[in-house]
């Protein structure tokens, strides 16, 4: 019995490929080439699949909203995000929105495949190489300093930031100062924003 694979790519060049590639497997059956979440999410329904594949970054539904819907809506079918993104807080975020694989683009051919496997039996493949760097990255913040932090990046005064907190507004900048160097970040909305990439706020 074949493996059915649904395939979410808004590279037309990535989606032919990865389905060439796919073909040329004996125990598997590509049954959808969607260019965006909607347009897979609405082929699952009729389709069967077992598999879907998905990128991240895509117009309109990004992989992780689709996984997530795709859990709420089709939760037989397993979920593998394949990315250019290595990096940790991607990989949280995917693993919290339900996907049981997330591998990189420029994985061979074969580890896909043997993925795809694997997933469709009821395991869980991930990148041993993201896997290491996901969860050997200590997070550097303190909770005050996270707090703070995540009031900066939605836009909140520092006067704003210490009434919200009961702080002075010294005492804020003090955080700031110290979660942008921990950062290495430019600024306040610079260092939310990659603290939240990581998965961090």
């Amino acid at each position: 019995m074949s493996i059915r694979i649904a395939i979410a790519e808004d590279q037309a060049l990535v989606l032919g490929a990865l389905s060439a590639l796919l073909e040329l497997e004996h125990d598997m059956n590509v049954v959808c080439q969607a260019k965006t979440g909607a347009e897979a999410l609405a082929a699952l329904g009729s389709l069967g699949a077992d598999v879907l594949l998905t990128d991240i970054e895509m117009p309109g539904m990004s992989g992780l909203e689709l996984a997530a819907a795709v859990r709420r809506e089709h939760p037989a079918v397993r979920v593998i995000i394949v990315t250019t993104f290595g990096r940790a807080g991607y990989l949280r975020r995917a693993l919290d929105a339900g996907v049981s694989g997330y591998l990189l683009k420029d994985a061979p051919a074969s580890e896909l495949a043997n993925a795809i496997r694997l997933v469709h039996a009821g395991g869980r493949a991930v990148a041993p190489e993201l896997a290491v760097a996901a969860w050997g990255e200590e997070d550097p913040l303190s909770e005050r300093e996270r707090q703070v932090l995540k009031l900066a990046g939605e836009g909140r005064s520092g006067a704003e930031i210490a009434a919200a907190l009961h702080l002075s507004e010294g005492t804020v900048r003090n955080y700031l100062s110290e979660a942008i160097g921990k950062l290495g970040a430019a600024n306040r909305i610079d260092a939310a924003r990659i603290a939240r990439r990581k998965g961090w706020l």
